[in-house]
């Protein structure tokens, strides 16, 4: 039973090293597209409320955080938090990332149905992505020490647990390519960028995209490796 300790070891260290590399990329091309400046002369924060303002959404404030990429928009204050490299900048990637967040703004005043499920998830999968990892290994450990029945069951929890957070990660995709469309359909059309920028925000958000991709795809594959260890371990 979880004798594949070392396949385990070897599938979290490559999905360690693909996320690592995602995020690297990811890392460089906002460094990159940070020193293409806005011909508008438009910070992030400015071009959040003219998006949000342009959308008919009043009511939700954009303020500054702080931190790097800690960028996100919280449903439960209706804020779009900006880091303070975005909030103050006045570039390609910081155009980007400000309104990818009031993409999300638009998705929630929209009642968006990805957005919708994914934020009533939210309390039940942080719950659940704790406790998981904890009741599988206590099922593994039983099974090892009286056999399947009580240690099947506790394992099987443990896994329908971990499953929920994967499902979680997955609905995350919709949401985060919706709102990046968003955000680039309303950057075009109301003409804020020229065309140079608006490729770099738009090669800026795929790489952002893809962290979410590879996420989920990890989620995945530790997910399908525990069910087989469980249901192997009972041959």
């Amino acid at each position: 039973m979880f004798g594949g300790y070392m396949g385990y070891y070897i599938l979290i260290g490559a999905i360690a090293l693909v996320s690592w590399l995602v995020s690297n990329k990811l890392k460089s091309k906002f460094k990159e597209y940070s020193q293409v400046h806005l011909q508008n002369g438009m910070s992030g924060a400015e071009i959040a409320r003219k998006m949000l303002s342009d959308n008919g959404i009043r009511d939700v404030k954009v303020i500054s955080v702080q931190g790097q990429l800690t960028d996100h928009y919280n449903p439960a204050n209706k804020t779009v938090n900006l880091s303070e490299p975005v909030y103050n900048q006045r570039n390609a990637a910081a155009a980007a990332v400000a309104a990818h967040e009031c993409g999300h703004a638009v998705q929630h005043a929209k009642a968006y149905s990805w957005l919708t499920m994914r934020s009533k998830l939210v309390p039940v999968v942080s719950v659940a992505s704790r406790m998981s990892m904890f009741v599988i290994i206590g099922g593994v450990v039983l099974m090892s020490i009286i056999g399947s029945g009580l240690g099947m069951t506790v394992a099987l929890i443990g896994l329908g647990l971990f499953a929920m957070g994967t499902v979680f990660s997955f609905i995350t995709l919709p949401v985060e390519y919706d709102a990046s469309n968003r955000a680039l359909a309303w950057l075009e059309s109301s003409n804020m960028l020229t065309r140079q920028e608006h490729d770099g925000a738009a090669d800026a958000l795929k790489w952002a995209a893809r962290t979410y991709v590879v996420a989920a795809i990890g989620s995945l594959a530790t997910l399908l490796y525990f069910a087989l260890q469980i249901f192997g371990g009972r041959r």
